[in-house]
């Protein structure tokens, strides 16, 4: 009994220490992810931003970005794989990757390497395109709002401008008398 008491009391210890870090792992910090290219400056970061500031090369400057060039859409399959797929469509044999046949094993490989590549394409670099396109929808949230805004704006200042024009047309200019020719003596 006063070893169950023991035991009980240390896990409940165990638990109890790890509550810090619970409580450090909640989110609520802002992040500001920067790409930088070659030597470029980048902003200073403000005392409540977390700042993460990835350098690339120059000549990566103007290339679409690795997780954006494939698209997993059909009309962009070559047709050189669109071919090889076909070979495959028993799926016993060579390449198979099943016990049928004397080179059933030879496909296990392939598959590994498939798996391989299709869990680097979901990986965490798969989230930095998530990222961009909540901020694109957070952004376009807000656009109809701003354009209202500014479309106020716009107006008031074409009122301001319509309302000193009619002032200035309806004040009075005094003109001073011209002055009255004086004869010549030619």
């Amino acid at each position: 009994m006063k070893t169950i008491a023991i035991a009980s009391f240390a896990a409940f210890l165990a638990l109890g220490a790890g509550a810090p870090a619970l409580a450090q792992d909640e989110g609520g910090d802002q992040v500001n992810m920067v790409i930088a290219y070659g030597d470029d400056a980048v902003a200073p970061c403000p005392d409540d931003t977390i700042c993460v500031v990835a350098r690339l090369p120059e000549e990566d400057r103007y290339r679409i970005p690795k997780a954006l060039r494939y698209s997993n859409d059909p009309a962009n399959t070559a047709w050189a794989q669109r071919v090889e797929s076909f070979e495959f469509v028993g799926d016993f044999g060579a390449m198979s990757c099943s016990p049928t046949g004397a080179t059933g094993f030879t496909g296990c490989t392939q598959k590994m390497i498939d798996a391989a590549y299709e869990a680097r394409e979901n990986g965490s670099t798969a989230r930095f395109g998530q990222l961009i396109a909540e901020a694109r929808a957070e952004r376009l949230s807000t656009i109809d709002e701003d354009a209202a805004g500014e479309q106020a704006r716009v107006e008031q200042i074409e009122r301001e401008y319509m309302d000193r024009l009619e002032r200035e047309r309806e004040a009075e200019v005094q003109a001073a008398p011209l002055p009255a020719p004086q004869a010549s003596d030619d």
